[in-house]
């Protein structure tokens, strides 16, 4: 994972992706900023939602004394949640368009690495595939400096594969809990998608002025991440 956001970080400081189309500035936000507070805290629901991911991460962290395949899997999802948050918050502070093309693209191999794990739990342990899996997901960044909207493609054929993968693992694999955390996970992605597109048409409303559809979204994004994990561990252990 650090080896991973090293190299992603290296690329993105070295200019490649300075083409790529972001939203850089408050004005995309429907939070309003906090005049008094320093850039780290300026949107302040919006900043301090980064620290769940770090929360989620370090509760899914598999203790010392467990071992295996399935358990090097699931180090490395919590991970890369550990290290999102971050990621995510150093976007919000510095509104720069670097920090807003990392975020963007470690979306992509985190989005992934749920493809890897219904691999594996279909398929056994095939580290080449798996490293395969990643290197095409960090690949098809590319889109989005061929096309403003690549991206949100990029992302929308993650989505699509991680959910025809999950079906699939669950046809095989799942029982009645394991599909309802799996209907609780559909219906989280789906929050995470409308509710950040949503999110300035939602602030006429009063509930969502000062909590916005943006802060939804990523409340709604670790809800994702958190039955992920409850739904590939279950059918590990299955």
């Amino acid at each position: 994972v650090s080896g991973g956001l090293l190299l992603c970080v290296g690329l993105v400081a070295s200019g490649v992706f300075d083409g790529v189309h972001t939203e850089v500035g408050y004005e995309y936000y429907a939070e309003p900023t906090v005049s008094g507070l320093p850039p780290v805290l300026a949107m302040p629901a919006n900043c301090l939602v980064n620290l769940a991911y770090i929360f989620l991460g370090w509760h899914w962290l598999p203790s010392g004394d467990q071992r295996g395949q399935a358990c090097y899997l699931q180090e490395v999802f919590a991970l890369m949640a550990l290290a999102y948050g971050p990621v995510q918050w150093v976007r919000l502070w510095t509104q720069h368009h670097w920090a807003a093309v990392l975020d963007q693209w470690l979306t992509l191999p985190i989005f992934a690495w749920g493809v890897v794990w219904c691999h594996f739990l279909e398929h056994g342990w095939q580290p080449g595939t798996f490293l395969a899996m990643e290197a095409a997901s960090l690949t098809s960044y590319v889109l989005a400096l061929l096309h403003p909207q690549g991206f949100e493609l990029a992302l929308s054929g993650h989505i699509f594969i991680i959910v025809w993968r999950a079906l699939k693992a669950q046809r095989h694999l799942g029982n009645a809990r394991s599909a309802w955390i799996l209907v609780l996970g559909l219906v989280s992605c789906l929050g995470f998608v409308s509710l950040k597109l949503w999110d300035q048409e939602l602030a006429q409303w009063a509930p969502f002025r000062r909590l916005t559809g943006h802060f939804w979204s990523k409340i709604c994004d670790v809800l994702q991440f958190h039955f992920a994990f409850l739904f590939l561990t279950q059918l590990s252990r299955r």
